[in-house]
């Protein structure tokens, strides 16, 4: 698998929302309609992982007054462990440190160990916890980290097409 990586724009809503879907099948998932408002919001970053022309997974930052937020990560199952997910965290952070991020944050289900394993690999740590934050009834973690030259080269493998 040769992962690559591009930019994603409100034209590519439908796509955003077909693979969380299936990267989040039977948990929470967020339409077309949710993708394409998001989009279109200010400090909206988004980037798609592709092997060729198919999709792989992607992942959707916010980036505002220094900070960044990773709104959500998806990366198909049978694309997990194979460096998509590290290729999108690296080209996400990438992008809100071009714009001028000096933090980031995200949350996570305590249930979600393959995520929370990848973003420990990827230098996060927790910082926090949300009670009940989930449908489900699950914790979040909070987890944080701050800027370093490694958000560019978490993944050698990743090309940035954008």
């Amino acid at each position: 698998m040769s992962v690559q990586i591009a930019a994603a724009g409100p034209e590519s809503a439908g796509v955003l929302a077909a693979l969380h879907a299936k990267a989040f099948a039977g948990g929470e998932v967020w339409d077309e309609a949710a993708f394409a408002s998001l989009l279109a919001g200010p400090g909206i970053d988004a980037r798609l992982a592709l092997d060729g022309d198919m999709p792989l997974g992607f992942i959707l930052m916010r980036t505002i007054a220094g900070e960044a937020e990773m709104l959500t990560l998806a990366v198909l199952p049978s694309a997990r462990r194979k460096g998509a997910g590290m290729a999108l965290v690296a080209a996400g952070l990438g992008a809100a440190l071009a714009r001028g991020a000096r933090a980031a944050f995200l949350e996570v289900s305590v249930n979600n160990i393959p995520a929370i394993a990848l973003y420990r690999a990827t230098g996060w740590r927790e910082t926090g916890r949300r009670a009940r934050y989930y449908r489900d009834g699950s914790d979040a973690l909070i987890m944080s980290c701050a800027p370093v030259q490694e958000w560019t080269d978490l993944s050698g493998r990743a090309k940035d097409r954008s």
